[in-house]
Formats: structure tokens, C-alpha cells, sequence
């Protein structure tokens, strides 16, 4: 698989913003791509779309890629999305399932919004559940939702992320043929479908033939002192870790580990997470040789991501993550939607026009809903190393196609 490398992606955005590029890069919002030309005609009355996301907490740098990601989609559709004008109105999801509750709660009784989009913590997904089915309005989550929603059969819940179990199943096989013997498993305790990513990892993983060493090590959510978790992998027969660490403790936890000077052949895997968007540049080099799996890189060789790469560039100054990416397709799903519905749009008819959209052309690649209202899409073997003179999280191989 050809991919573009880091250095040919800063050339694309220089030239990019030479040129003035402003546009849109998805063409998923119609096939005829009415709804990208500034020129069109709008479709209908202006609409309101509320975003949760943590604007305060330890979740607070999420909700700015999530932000980004969004805000950049609505800005290069002259602030339409369907052909229609939008507004669009934040609610601080903060750090816990009951204030993501309450920021829902807010958007559909006070703001009474068309549709909801956002939410970075797993757990206020599940919180939040029956409120958005009773008022029968479509959220379209861009963050990883907890396995036990699928159980519960949502109908106005879509994810444009994917489940939590699914990054641990698509790495384990790979991690069974690369760990070079047994493996330790490392972890945080909350905030919402860690305990999904672990179980669906072990049991691959010793399905394909690997072994675990001991059981599961964990700390909670948050931890900054990974001294005596390191000191009991080192001690034990462990010839690779398999990480499951996020935000803050994913940048101390690969500090840690790098200071505690494991053998040099020893291995260490991980969900994207563990080394993704503003997490890597503070990990900085010693993050380096880390393997992760995800559902997109930015060094993706595909239309849809070179554009997204080069204009996400020029406004945020920055690499895009798989949360700005995914918060990206959330507003593309939503244009394609509120094309597709009747003039007379209301939530009902737009979750209706949700469940009838196609192939999204995304930055990840393409992929579509599944029955269970997430996507159909592939899974990514990253390694960070230099690409150029820029540290990233570089595609090595693909690993399946899961949803």
C-alpha cells in the first residue's frame, strides 16, 4: 500500500495555501456536489446542530480536536451543511457521564436542536442514551462508544469513531505473531470501555496463539506514577506490553516506560490512543518504535485525505487526529442527511436519511453504517518514527476491515 509521506503532505499544504485552496474535500455531501457550491441556492430554513464536547477538564484537549475537526468541515461549506445555514451550538460535556448528560439534556430541551454531534467520554455516551432516544434525536457521536450501547440497540445513536472493543481485536493477531514471547497487559481503570478493549484483545490474542504473561496489570484512570506497574512487567517473563492509556496518562505512561529501560528487543503495543494527535507531540522521542492499531493515519494515500491533511494544516497548524477525522465525517454524514431528507426537515426525517446514506468518502478511506449504526471501515497498523523531520504515527501495514 502506497501512503504519502509527511514531508509530501507539508509541500501539499504549502501549495495549497499558495494557491488559495478553500476547496471543499469530501464529496460526500450529494453526488451531484450541489450542496459544496458556495453558489447554491439554500434548501430549506436555517438549522441548529449542538455539539458536546469537554471545553474544561482533563477531556478538554478531545473536545478541541473534536472542535476542529467540525468546525473545519461547516467553514468550507460556507457555514451550511445540506445547503442550509447552521448554527452551531456547544455544550461543555466536562469530565463525567452525569455532566455530558446534562450538556445533552441542555441542547434538547433549552436549544431544541436538529441534531447532536461530539462527545469525547465513552461512559457519558451510555449516560446520555435514553435521553436522545426519547426525544428521537439523531446524535452522531465521533468518539468511541462503549461496547454495552450495542446491546441496547439504539436507534438515534450513530458513531462515526467505532466500538470500543475494536481496537484491541483488530492489533491481537498481528501482537501474536510479533511479541516474541509472553506478553503483559497494562491498563487505566475507567472512564468507560477500557475493560471492552482488554477482553476483546486477550481473547484474539490467545485464540491466534499468544500467550499472557500473568493477569491484566491496571491503575486508575489518570495515574502519573507508573514505577511500581513498570517494575512488575520487568520482573516478570514478559518479552512485550500491550498499553491501553489515553490523553495524560498515555504521555506519562510512555515517558515511564522509556525511562525504565526495558531490554532492547523488548516490544511495546497499543490502541491509537496510546500515541495519537497532541498526546505524541509531548511524548516526543520517547515514543519512538511504538506500534498502534486505528482506523486512520495521516499519511493515508487517498484524495479525500491529502486535501484534508493540507486544509486542516493551513487552519489549525497542526496534523489532524483520528478524533478531528472523525468529527470531520460526523459533519459530512450530516450534510449528505439534511441533502438527502424532505424541505420539511425535522430529527425524525433526518435520522430516517441517516439510515439510508451510502459510502462515505472519508480522509480514513471509505466506509459506510453497518446495521449497528457504526462504520464499516478499516483498521491501520501505525509505528511512530520520523517521517522526514516530523515524529508520527507512519502506516506500516492494513489489518482488517471490521464493523
Amino acid at each position: 500500500m502506497s501512503h504519502l509521506n509527511r514531508r509530501q503532505a507539508l509541500r501539499l499544504f504549502a501549495a495549497a495555501g499558495a494557491a488559495g485552496l478553500t476547496a471543499p474535500i469530501l464529496s460526500a455531501c450529494s453526488s451531484s456536489d450541489d450542496s459544496s457550491d458556495s453558489t447554491a441556492v439554500p434548501s430549506g430554513p436555517p438549522i441548529k446542530i449542538g455539539m458536546i464536547v469537554p471545553q474544561t477538564g482533563m477531556f478538554k484537549d478531545f473536545g478541541n480536536e473534536l472542535d476542529n475537526g467540525f468546525s473545519l468541515y461547516v467553514n468550507q461549506h460556507d457555514g451550511r451543511l445540506g445547503g442550509r445555514q447552521v448554527t452551531v451550538v456547544k455544550a461543555d460535556e466536562g469530565e463525567s457521564a452525569d455532566s455530558g448528560k446534562a450538556a445533552a439534556n441542555k441542547l434538547i430541551k433549552d436549544e431544541k436542536v436538529l441534531a447532536i454531534t461530539g462527545v469525547a467520554n465513552p461512559a457519558a455516551m451510555l449516560a446520555m442514551r435514553e435521553d436522545i432516544e426519547n426525544a428521537k434525536i439523531p446524535l452522531i457521536g465521533s468518539n468511541a462508544s462503549p461496547k454495552a450501547l450495542q446491546a441496547l440497540g439504539p436507534k438515534y445513536i450513530w458513531r462515526t469513531s467505532f466500538v470500543s472493543d475494536e481496537p484491541g481485536t483488530a492489533i491481537a493477531r498481528w501482537a501474536a505473531g510479533n511479541a516474541g514471547g509472553p506478553l503483559a497487559i497494562v491498563g487505566q481503570t475507567g472512564p468507560g470501555g477500557d475493560d471492552d478493549d482488554v477482553a476483546s484483545f486477550v481473547e484474539t490474542y490467545r485464540s491466534a496463539g499468544g500467550t499472557v504473561a500473568g493477569q491484566a496489570r491496571t491503575v486508575a484512570y489518570g495515574s502519573k506514577d507508573f514505577t511500581a506497574l513498570l517494575n512488575q512487567v520487568k520482573s516478570s517473563n514478559a518479552k512485550s506490553m500491550y498499553a491501553l492509556f489515553s490523553g495524560a496518562s498515555a504521555i506519562e505512561f510512555v515517558k515511564a516506560y522509556r525511562n525504565a529501560k526495558f531490554p532492547g528487543d523488548f516490544k511495546l503495543f497499543g490502541t491509537g490512543a496510546l500515541t495519537e494527535g497532541y498526546v505524541l507531540k509531548q511524548q516526543g522521542d520517547a515514543a519512538k518504535d511504538i506500534y498502534t492499531a486505528l482506523n486512520y493515519s495521516p499519511d493515508l494515500d487517498n484524495v479525500a485525505n491529502r486535501r484534508f491533511i493540507a486544509d486542516y494544516q493551513k487552519a489549525y497548524g497542526t496534523v489532524p487526529s483520528t478524533f478531528a477525522m472523525s468529527s470531520y465525517d460526523a459533519a459530512a454524514v450530516l450534510d449528505k442527511a439534511i441533502t438527502d431528507a424532505t424541505r420539511n426537515l425535522d430529527s425524525f426525517q433526518l435520522n430516517a436519511a441517516i439510515g439510508r446514506l451510502g459510502q462515505i468518502d472519508s480522509p480514513r478511506g471509505g466506509w459506510q453504517f453497518t446495521q449497528t449504526r457504526t462504520p464499516l471501515q478499516r483498521w491501520y497498523l501505525r509505528q511512530v518514527r520520523n517521517d522526514g523531520a516530523v515524529l508520527s504515527n507512519v502506516l506500516t501495514a492494513e489489518l482488517s476491515t471490521r464493523g
